[in-house]
């Protein structure tokens, strides 16, 4: 699709701010722009080679074949590496202004102020605010930026990264491995709970961009902790790739929640790896929501490792004109007595495309299992389309699991529409309130001014309106 033909009024933040960055390379990646990246950040030696061998895995893997048309992703136009500040800063006075105004409009400082325990902001390829509470800094919390992590953090660093999503997992995978800049570092004492959520917000802003932010969250034995992440990035005439790496371990008894609210532009390609790691009587909970994008390819993985692990994936897409939403989830039960529970909801309008693709796998051994997979799709219209692709493998001496798959879809009755205009409603507020309604089970387990964000921006894609 053309970018004169594009509503830019269905994408509240395609505007975009002047360029001033203190490094951009040229496009392409290459050997000599990762080494110059590993001396700029001040990485130590084995991080180094970890990028120099990711890269060559990079170059051998191929492109994927199935989730949708990657035709489009030229890795030598991309600008791999941009540094848009010379230091990081802990307040918002401090921040460049064109850099400031951006999260200003983003509403991040207020959004601190009023409810978040941490939050960290990422323009372009490098974190340039981070704040932690020094309350949680007491109990021994570490919530920073990925790269202080390496330089501060190696040992913990060092034991978990890329334990759960090796470079070889897969190109994308093997290509944030050799790129990766920023994302966040959580780790959690034993016992602690973070009662408010930590925020990330991650922002593109420069044409051709990639970004590669880098999450790891570790939350040790009974500990409790939940995420919050945003991203955007403006409309160009070319694109962008967003292909990050988020790996979560949750030790014995602990709790990670980690909410995704991706509201991208249609010209960025957004190619993710999410997986996560539960003990014993631990708990993982994937809250996705993904809006805009050209083409969305992610798929949170959790491994039920231990006896009476719990993990789950609710997630919700909307895919209108000339988007590909392909989402889904993986559960693999390792351990007896593990449960998981996928909701997947999706909405298409304009000729968009979603599609659910998932897997839950039950190993040798997994015995007393119960997993349930509900898939429900919503079309605005008669040229919407919407697939299902459910894989269910389970080893045959395993005793009693209990498998469910469920899928629906469904369109807009004209008898709802109808009652709901007879009651003073617009046409177009009407269609907004039965798609909330059919959303309500995944938005309502999101912070309720997350929920909020993640409706009007829906309404906001269905009626055009300009942000």
């Amino acid at each position: 699709m053309k970018i004169d033909e594009l509503d830019l009024g269905k994408y509240k933040l395609g505007w975009n701010d002047e360029e001033n960055y203190v490094f951009k390379p040229k496009r392409g990646l290459n050997r000599e722009i990762l080494e110059e990246m590993s001396w700029m950040k001040g990485e130590p030696e084995w991080m180094r080679k970890f990028r120099l061998r990711s890269f060559e895995i990079f170059n051998r893997k191929p492109m994927p074949n199935w989730g949708g048309d990657m035709s489009q992703i030229f890795f030598d136009d991309i600008y791999y590496y941009i540094k848009p500040t010379d230091h990081q800063v802990n307040a918002w006075d401090e921040l460049p202004e064109s850099v400031r105004i951006t999260y200003e409009k983003l509403g991040i400082p207020e959004a601190e102020q009023k409810y978040l325990a941490g939050v960290t902001a990422q323009y372009e390829s490098e974190v340039v605010y981070h704040r932690n509470r020094e309350d949680l800094e007491a109990t021994g919390v570490i919530f920073c930026d990925m790269d202080t992590a390496v330089r501060e953090y190696p040992e913990i660093v060092q034991r978990y990264f890329g334990s759960i999503i090796p470079p070889a997992d897969n190109k994308f995978s093997a290509l944030n491995s050799a790129a990766w800049s920023g994302g966040s570092f959580i780790y959690v004492p034993e016992g602690v709970e973070v009662e408010m959520p930590l925020q990330a917000y991650f922002r593109i802003n420069a044409e051709n961009m990639g970004q590669f932010e880098r999450t790891l969250i570790i939350a040790d034995k009974g500990s409790k902790v939940h995420y919050v992440e945003g991203c955007s990035a403006p409309v160009y005439t070319s694109d962008s790739l967003h292909s990050a790496v988020v790996e979560l371990i949750a030790l014995e008894g602990a709790h990670i929640t980690y909410s995704t609210i991706q509201n991208w532009s249609n010209n960025v390609f957004n190619l993710v790896t999410k997986r996560a790691r539960a003990e014993a009587e631990a708990r993982i909970s994937w809250i996705d929501g993904n809006i805009g994008s050209r083409l969305t390819m992610k798929y949170p993985a959790v491994y039920l490792m231990g006896p009476k692990a719990v993990g789950e994936v609710l997630s919700v897409a909307y895919a209108g004109e000339g988007q590909h939403q392909d989402t889904g989830a993986k559960m693999v039960h390792v351990a007896s007595e593990t449960t998981s529970n996928v909701i997947s909801k999706s909405i298409s309008k304009d000729g968009g495309r979603t599609s659910y693709r998932g897997l839950v796998r039950v190993e040798e051994g997994a015995d007393n299992v119960k997993s349930h997979v509900q898939c429900d799709a919503l079309l605005l219209d008669d040229t919407a389309r919407s697939d299902t692709y459910p894989y269910i493998e389970r080893h045959a001496g395993v005793v009693n699991a209990q498998l469910g798959h469920e899928a629906t879809v469904s369109k807009v009755g004209e008898d709802q529409l109808f009652y709901l205009m007879s009651r003073g409603l617009s046409r177009e507020q009407s269609m907004a309130m039965v798609v909330n309604g059919f959303m309500e089970p995944v938005t309502r387990t999101l912070p309720m001014e997350f929920a909020v964000e993640w409706s009007r921006l829906v309404e906001l894609q269905m009626e055009g309106s300009v942000g």
